[in-house]
């Protein structure tokens, strides 16, 4: 799961911009944030995403797997224009313009067409203030170090509860590019850091190269899977809230091809798929058919911070994945609950 962590840090967490005085107090000064600045220091994260430009090479490790890829973000007025490319494993190309991403796999001659709306629900959770951030997480400011050449300032984030991970994360000073985030486990531990390894910040925009490869479509198979809204009651499901500060975000129909590189079957039966987050991670529910062939025993994996847990639920395969302890994984499984055949 490591390359897909890749992406939502590009999309979401760029950069930190404009953050108080404070941000630059010593270690020894760290105290923790009152539940305002705390709101708007992550707002801060998101805004600031869609008004750098910058270029560079992106590393993600943890759990003994590294994932790299090029990133290149601009910037001009109400558009953003994104081009990530992978440098392990399988070729990969994502260009994003707004909302719209195509998503290039040129060894099997296969693009994907999203349009990924959703990327806005992060900060409508916390504009709404109806996320309790403060109440499930502690936020201090943490001194200064230095990342791939930039000094750098330190935001530390610590979970209240059991149910979700902390994290570490250092701004550029100078312009408050997120240089590097680190995703800390219950024991203090860190399971996951993601950061640049070299960047070039202010870089000239450069708009044509996202959108000219975009359009270069000849001889790819071109894939543009359907979501439908939907809701798990209208489906025959629900989920009781049991787990403290999660909060639906959205309920669709997708298909199953979506959740990696398109399979060669464009017939895949579709699944549902509901997203839930606290303001700050994201826990993901997926509901599809049982088959034999394809779920013969429970899954449970974990690599780096990203942890997937699979179980049979009678006549169907229930599979959830997210950045947070196995327990709040199991804890979602067992809130779910089939209401009619």
């Amino acid at each position: 799961m490591l390359s897909r962590s890749l992406v939502p840090l590009a999309l979401a967490c760029a950069a930190i911009a404009g953050v108080p005085a404070a941000f630059g107090q010593s270690r020894s000064q760290a105290a923790s944030a009152p539940p305002n600045e705390v709101r708007a220091w992550l707002l801060r994260i998101h805004d600031a995403a869609s008004r750098r430009n910058f270029q560079g090479t992106f590393i993600v490790s943890g759990g003994g797997s590294v994932a790299s890829a090029r990133i290149s973000h601009f910037h001009e007025g109400p558009n953003q224009y994104e081009r990530i490319e992978s440098l392990d494993g399988r070729q990969r190309k994502v260009f994003r313009h707004n909302d719209v991403v195509h998503t290039f796999w040129p060894a099997s001659r296969v693009a994907m067409i999203e349009q990924r709306g959703q990327l806005s629900s992060f900060p409508a959770l916390l504009q709404a203030g109806d996320d309790g951030l403060a109440e499930w997480y502690e936020v201090k400011l943490e001194g200064n170090d230095r990342v791939a050449g930039y000094e750098a300032n330190v935001l530390v984030v610590k979970p209240r509860d059991s149910y979700r991970y902390g994290y570490r994360l250092w701004a550029d000073r100078a312009s408050g590019l997120l240089l590097r985030a680190d995703v800390i486990g219950e024991r203090g531990e860190t399971l996951e850091t993601a950061a640049f390894s070299e960047v070039s910040i202010g870089v000239r925009s450069q708009p044509e190269s996202v959108v000219q490869a975009m359009k270069k479509l000849d001889g790819y198979r071109v894939v543009k899977p359907m979501l439908t809204p939907t809701r798990l009651e209208a489906e025959g499901w629900s989920m009781r809230p049991v787990t403290p500060g999660f909060k639906l975000v959205s309920c669709v129909r997708r298909q199953m091809e979506m959740l990696g590189e398109p399979p060669a079957d464009p017939t895949a039966p579709p699944v549902i798929q509901t997203i839930y987050s606290d303001g700050l991670t994201y826990v993901s529910v997926f509901i599809e058919r049982y088959r034999a062939d394809r779920h013969t025993e429970p899954v449970f994996v974990t690599l780096g911070a990203t942890v997937t847990f699979g179980q049979r639920l009678g006549d169907w395969w229930v599979t959830v994945v997210g950045d947070t302890p196995p327990a709040t994984l199991k804890t979602f499984a067992a809130a779910l609950e089939r209401k009619k055949p």
